[in-house]
């Protein structure tokens, strides 16, 4: 595919168009079934990862260690990663106050607060926000730097809280 000048998107919707979505035996899973989830935790946790960061342009040139302490690296940090979730947090505590929304009724404030944690991971367009905000080549490191390091947190924290706050299935 590579050599016959087909684009890579298209040759997988051609290759999709052959994987049985029926089973043959009708107490069995579909073969599309069973193929989207054994292939699920390596698009999930690789490729899709790969991919954002190959598509935002993501290069770990020129990262240091003494670049965390870089006011613009900190302020990047706390306000994705802080600022994310007081902002989601603030306005839907404050629609429900008055009125305009309520949370569904199986979901806790405390498992609302894990999905406003998660709201802090969105890197790629904080990347792009970033590069308009700093346009100096100076401050491009310190800005990939904050967005990826804020990221990563709110992921972590995110899945933590909602892990310990969701009822187990």
């Amino acid at each position: 595919m590579l050599k016959s000048g087909i684009h890579a998107s298209l040759a997988g919707v051609l290759l999709a168009q052959f994987i049985p979505i029926k089973p043959k035996d009708t107490s069995a899973q579909s073969p599309l079934y069973k193929l989207e989830h054994s292939i699920e935790p390596w698009v999930n946790f690789i490729i899709l990862p790969l991919f954002a960061f190959a598509n935002a342009g993501v290069s770990f040139s020129g990262m240091k260690l003494d670049l965390l302490w870089d006011p613009v690296t900190l302020g990047i940090i706390l306000g994705l990663f802080f600022g994310k979730q007081i902002g989601v947090m603030l306005f839907t505590y404050l629609g429900s106050i008055l009125k305009i929304c309520k949370l569904p009724s199986d979901i806790s404030w405390a498992q609302y607060y894990g999905l406003s944690l998660v709201t802090g991971i969105g890197f790629t367009m904080s990347l792009f926000i970033g590069s308009l905000a700093f346009t100096d080549p100076e401050y491009q490191t310190s800005v990939r730097l904050g967005v990826l390091i804020a990221s990563l947190l709110a992921g972590i924290f995110g899945y933590l809280t909602l892990r310990l706050t969701s009822k187990s299935s």
